[in-house]
């Protein structure tokens, strides 16, 4: 026979009393095998009463209650991250208290406690609804990846729209303002448009200083940043307790780090990695938001419209700055080393600061740019700036740092390399090194095909020895520059003139623009 619930016994006692209800309360408790409280329990309910749970003693716990109360009261006023567990109050009476006490117990002891507590109610959550195109937030979050081999930490901006929850990402090597900028400007392009309204923690690139409640001292280029689009700004409180203000851009962090950068991506440039992350986005659009029946997608094309349009002027996120060039032709900037062209040593010189390049500005023209650094006291050289030099100071190219990052780029290919030896062997070192260099600066003015192809031939005619030139009598190499003709068929032996093919009649030199 299956056992019977209590609920189902009580309603057999009870329907045998509605069939004979001149049947005694006595002959019920026999007729069922239960106690005649039992019966009169049932004729009175048809809902059992809830079991009374049994207080049972606790003799070896009862001495140490008081000091646990204590310590899970002290816990109210103490960070929410370093509060006692049930397993380190054990320890602590284990350990300082020598209690012989089980885990188990003190664990239904500290539940029991917590139960008692009265509930904190500003840390209670209400949730929020926000209208379509509204308000977004915006937020940092670090990362790893593998850039060319190397683990490298960045730092993920990502825009959220708190409606649809359309996010935006992009991967920067610093926190920057020209970073936090430009997060922006690329974030309302992406979305097509401007919400109402903005929510941040108290970053630098916004916040100078936080003064009292929610007013903020605000830096310059954010104010012109929320001037050109139109938006307004809200900082939540400084702290942890202020990251529950902008919760769906602190999750969206932790949730898009999880979901795409898992394992850690390894890629060969930072313009590679944000090309993974913008896949990324395209991806989100087809998720589901829990509790929402249609997807990100679908919701955000619904959110579009209630935008504020975009300005039609590109917001300049760049900042300009004026450092002077040093001795060794290089402008330092955010403490990181950037070369310029040599003619510009001792000058001012603008420079257009980015999130991920710089810019060195004669006037309107640009006249060199590089990927913006990071580390302190890194360099970025190129050996294009120092040809003019170089051509005066052969002897300092082998050992040029400008020379090791181009060989390390591929910018100074096998090819030069090849020409250079073959020079060097036939017209000594320094003569040899010249003619590199004029073959340097002739990049400047001719194709770079043309220049390989004629160098190719130059080099080869440099290997051999020509039988018109064998007889000539070994005399010092002379150090005026050779000029280098695009159509020459050998580099001279001796001499600054080249042999011209029957096709042309004049020679170039770089001078000679």
């Amino acid at each position: 026979m299956a056992k019977r619930s209590r609920v189902e016994l009580f309603e057999q006692i009870r329907r045998a009393r509605r069939v004979d209800p001149a049947v005694s309360i006595r002959e019920l408790g026999r007729r069922f095998g239960v106690h005649r409280r039992t019966v009169r329990e049932a004729l009175a309910s048809a809902v059992p009463a809830p079991r009374k749970s049994v207080v049972r003693p606790a003799p070896v716990l009862e001495p140490w209650k008081p000091t646990i109360d204590a310590w899970l009261e002290a816990d109210r006023e103490a960070p929410r991250k370093q509060r006692h567990t049930a397993r380190r109050v054990w320890q602590r009476l284990v350990d300082e208290h020598q209690a012989q006490v089980g885990e188990s117990t003190v664990r239904r002891y500290v539940a029991e406690v917590r139960r008692r507590q009265p509930v904190v109610l500003v840390e209670v959550k209400v949730p929020q609804w926000h209208p379509p195109g509204a308000e977004g937030e915006v937020d940092f979050g670090q990362l790893a990846f593998y850039l060319d081999g190397v683990l490298t930490e960045g730092w993920m901006f990502v825009f959220r729209l708190s409606a649809s929850g359309k996010g935006f990402h992009r991967v920067y090597l610093n926190q920057a303002q020209q970073a936090f900028l430009d997060g922006h400007v690329r974030a309302f392009e992406h979305v097509g448009g401007v919400p109402g309204r903005i929510r941040y923690d108290n970053l630098k690139p916004a916040v100078q200083r936080v003064l009292r409640g929610r007013d903020r001292a605000k830096t310059e280029r954010f104010i012109a940043l929320r001037s050109h689009y139109g938006f307004d700004s809200f900082f939540c409180q400084p702290g942890p307790d202020g990251a529950h203000e902008k919760g769906g851009v602190e999750g969206e962090v932790g949730r898009f780090r999880r979901r795409h950068l898992v394992p850690v991506p390894r890629v060969a440039s930072l313009a590679e990695l944000n090309e993974l992350i913008a896949a990324g986005d395209v991806a989100d659009d087809r998720r589901h938001i829990n509790g929402r029946a249609i997807t990100v997608g679908a919701h955000f094309a619904l959110e579009a419209n209630s935008l504020q349009p975009l300005s039609v002027e590109r917001f300049d996120a760049t900042l300009l700055l004026t450092p002077r060039v040093d001795a060794k032709s290089r402008v330092c900037v955010r403490q990181c080393f950037y070369s310029v062209p040599v003619r510009y040593v001792a000058r001012r010189v603008e420079v257009r600061l980015g999130a991920d390049t710089i810019e060195i500005l004669d006037g309107s023209r640009t006249v060199a740019s590089h990927a913006r650094l990071v580390a302190k006291g890194s360099e970025s050289l190129v050996l294009d700036h120092y040809l003019e030099v170089l051509r005066l100071k052969p002897g300092a190219l082998p050992g040029a740092t400008a020379l090791a990052r181009a060989r390390a780029s591929g910018a100074f290919s096998v090819e030069h390399e090849r020409f250079w030896s073959l020079a060097r062997r036939r017209l000594g070192d320094q003569a040899g090194t010249r003619a590199l260099v004029e073959i340097l600066l002739a990049h400047r003015a001719l194709p770079a095909d043309a220049i390989a192809s004629r160098s190719l031939a130059a080099s080869t005619s440099v290997s051999s020895t020509p039988t018109s030139c064998s007889s000539r009598p070994a005399g010092p190499l002379s150090t005026t520059p050779p000029r280098w003709c695009p159509s020459a068929t050998r580099w001279p032996a001796t001499t600054g003139r080249c042999r011209p093919s029957p096709t042309t009649t004049s020679c170039w030199r770089p001078d000679d623009r």
